[in-house]
């Protein structure tokens, strides 16, 4: 039994050398077939024609590239910033850059077609062909709505709002109010028209850079009314101004004045006029002459005058 078992083994054995025999015979063969074809004229020709060829691609997309992009190469971005806009063209168009409009802007004492901002940034560097990106001012104006009064009667205050929304406020009339603080706005106009408080609630649109006017009050303790001091005489005229915390000012005499205190008031200014006012302070300019103007009253009924 043991030597069935013997003679089995080695006829296994031997079968596995002779199959291992023949493996490493194969390999070295196919070894020496591999090396013989890689050391052949054929293949090295056309492997170097494989390498030559991935070579020259290469070269040549690299050329290609770098003729595209200019490589290496860059322009100096012009500084367009306060330019017109048709200027801005003509120079673009010379160093061969593009333009687009991003954004226009309404400002106020600016003519149209300015640039204000520019991206890429001045002076920088890029490529030829880039494009300009440009924010410019427009020629028609944005509307804004007015601000309501409420909270905001007082003209300094209601002045301020309108300016930042770049609105021109200004003072059309003073009118004499002791019941309301100075400075108090009655009503707003705009082009001649009256708005008033309730059109404010309903909303008033009007384009930026407009002129808003204001009729507002004034306190009498700071006025005055303009006293009529025409017809009087140089003496009466200066007391009846002091009296009225004015100032005499300018005073013009005509060649027939040889005495000053006795010439008469010919004409003032400013003029007086039912319910004008003047501040405390200011300045009456007179004209004198030494004959009394023909429509003033007699002397008998000037006694009777309250000046």
């Amino acid at each position: 039994m043991n030597d069935k078992l013997n003679q089995y083994r080695s006829i296994l054995i031997a079968k596995a050398k002779k199959c291992r025999d023949l493996a490493f015979a194969k390999v070295k063969q196919w070894s020496h077939e591999v090396a013989a074809f890689l050391s052949s004229t054929f293949f090295l020709k056309h492997f170097a024609a494989m390498v030559g060829s991935v070579l020259l691609l290469g070269l040549l997309t690299f050329y290609f590239l770098t003729c595209y992009t200019r490589l290496g190469e860059s322009v100096q971005v012009p500084d367009f910033t306060g330019m017109q806009l048709v200027e801005v063209q003509d120079l673009a168009r010379a160093r061969h850059f593009e333009l687009a409009i991003i954004d226009s802007v309404f400002i106020v004492g600016k003519d149209p077609g300015i640039v204000l901002e520019q991206n890429p940034s001045p002076l920088s560097r890029v490529k030829e062909g880039r494009t300009i990106y440009l924010t410019i001012t427009k020629s028609e104006p944005d509307l804004v709505q007015l601000p309501s009064l409420v909270g905001a009667y007082d003209y300094n205050q209601y002045a301020r709002k309108l300016k930042r929304l770049y609105l021109k406020p200004r003072v059309k009339e003073r009118v004499f109010d002791p019941k309301q603080a100075s400075n108090t706005i009655l009503y707003l106009y705009y082009e001649g028209k009256k708005i008033t408080e309730q059109d404010l609630r309903n909303g008033v649109k009007v384009p930026m850079g407009s002129v808003i006017e204001a009729v507002i009050t004034e306190r009498g303790a700071n006025t005055v009314e303009i006293p009529n001091v025409v017809c009087m005489t140089f003496e009466e005229a200066a007391f009846t101004l002091t009296s009225a915390n004015l100032i005499l000012g300018r005073i013009e005499e005509d060649q027939t004045v040889f005495d000053r205190l006795s010439a008469y008031v010919v004409r003032q200014e400013p003029a007086p006029s039912p319910g004008a006012r003047i501040k405390m302070g200011e300045r009456v300019n007179i004209w004198l002459s030494q004959q009394q103007p023909a429509h003033c009253p007699s002397e008998e009924s000037s006694t009777n005058s309250p000046y």
